[in-house]
């Protein structure tokens, strides 16, 4: 990520946790227990994302009421999001692409940022923009795990949080790559278990892909 407040310890979101919950609220008691069974299963760091008309309010209610967990937004797309992220409480910013207008008003929060990428192009205009710490969004889709190889060997300054069409099977291969600090997912988070309340089975998932990932990193 490319800045910081001077009283925020959150100086990397790649270096804090192996896998980072992308988390999408339907609804606005989702988001405190949401938050703390992520925690609770060694994940204290969540990409809430700004897909649903209550998300603003679930990062607040996050930042208020669970501080031991860093809480960014996601879906950042347009200069306004990055306002309204920060005014809520958001801790980080995460963008699926990126633009110079989009960048320049991510850094002006003052808040760690991760700008979107899916080809060279772009990783290469992110550099530009004095941004090393990146997002590789659709992972899956744009070439995933070869694609991270072929522009470690030619971009090696570029490290990444891939996301999209990650899986727990999968997880562990990317993380194993030396120009990933960290992976993104929706799988710790499954939609039946939000809304049914089940907190304890994302303990558990959470618990196991932390544990899955370290280990198959090392």
């Amino acid at each position: 990520m490319s800045s910081t407040r001077d009283d925020q310890a959150l100086t990397s979101l790649l270096d804090l946790v192996p896998v980072v919950p992308v988390v999408v609220v339907d609804r606005l008691d989702q988001a405190v227990p949401v938050a703390q069974a992520l925690a609770a299963g060694g994940l204290p760091v969540v990409e809430l994302t700004l897909r649903t008309p209550v998300a603003l309010d679930a990062i607040r209610a996050i930042a208020d009421e669970v501080p031991e967990v860093a809480i960014g937004a996601g879906t950042i797309t347009q200069p306004a999001d990055a306002e309204a992220a920060l005014a809520a409480g958001a801790q980080f910013l995460v963008s699926p692409g990126a633009t110079a207008t989009l960048v320049g008003a991510m850094r002006d929060t003052g808040l760690p940022f991760l700008p979107g990428t899916a080809t060279v192009s772009e990783v290469m205009q992110a550099l530009e923009l004095g941004c090393t710490e990146l997002k590789l969004f659709p992972a899956e889709v744009v070439g995933g795990v070869g694609l991270l190889k072929a522009i470690g060997s030619v971009l090696p300054a570029a490290r990444f949080c891939p996301t999209g069409g990650i899986t727990a099977a999968t997880a562990a291969t990317y993380r194993a790559l030396p120009n990933v600090g960290c992976v993104g997912g929706s799988w710790l988070t499954p939609t039946d278990a939000l809304a049914a309340g089940d907190w304890d089975r994302v303990t558990a998932l959470a618990a196991e892909a932390s544990g899955r990932v370290v280990e198959a990193a090392r």
